[in-house]
């Protein structure tokens, strides 16, 4: 039987060693590790290796439930791929273990919370930038594209694919560029 770890942060400028050694002292090995977000299985290349290598009596060790998805739509997709492999899910900080009927259902509890953590945090930042925008302050990205450039290159006679090659940009962009109303330009 094969103790697998998963490691996960959010972001780039995240640290995985903490959970990297808590799955070194839980006995994993291998383990992987990706910096991606966890509202969504979508890009996790790390965490899509395991589940396709897992197999019959192994186990998938996280630290925390939190850190394998923040979806319980996406957890429980994770935990049928693992029943199905004969597999089971651990976690070193929460009393999960699959194998138990006790470990699943709190398992599904702490998926429940994990999702309704991402939802109550997506709320607090639309509600920040509704206000944001109320006082004027928040404008939005700026736009990355100088519209004003795309025009006078289409003006000279340069073609839509060579206005993007010139500055970098994709051939759609040209198009919106063309097609937008006097707006400013970055």
């Amino acid at each position: 039987m094969a103790r697998i770890g998963y490691a996960r942060v959010s972001t780039v400028d995240q640290d995985l060693a903490i959970q990297l050694a808590a799955l070194k002292v839980a006995g994993c090995d291998p383990i992987r590790a990706e910096k991606a977000s966890g509202s969504s299985t979508t890009g996790r290349t790390e965490l899509s290796i395991v589940l396709d290598f897992i197999g019959a009596g192994d186990a998938l060790v996280v630290t925390r439930i939190d850190r394998l998805a923040r979806s319980i739509g996406d957890l429980q997709d994770i935990v049928r791929t693992l029943k199905a492999r004969g597999a089971i899910l651990q976690a070193t900080e929460q009393p999960i273990d699959t194998g138990t009927a006790a470990g699943k259902a709190f398992l599904d509890m702490l998926g429940v919370f994990a999702e309704f953590e991402t939802n109550l945090r997506r709320e607090r930042q639309m509600e920040g930038i509704a206000k944001a925008k109320a006082a004027g302050i928040y404008k939005g990205r700026r736009p990355s594209i100088d519209t004003a450039k795309v025009r006078a290159l289409k003006a000279e006679g340069v073609g839509p694919a060579e206005i993007a090659r010139r500055l970098g940009i994709a051939r759609a962009s040209v198009y919106r560029a063309l097609d937008a109303k006097d707006e400013p330009s970055a």
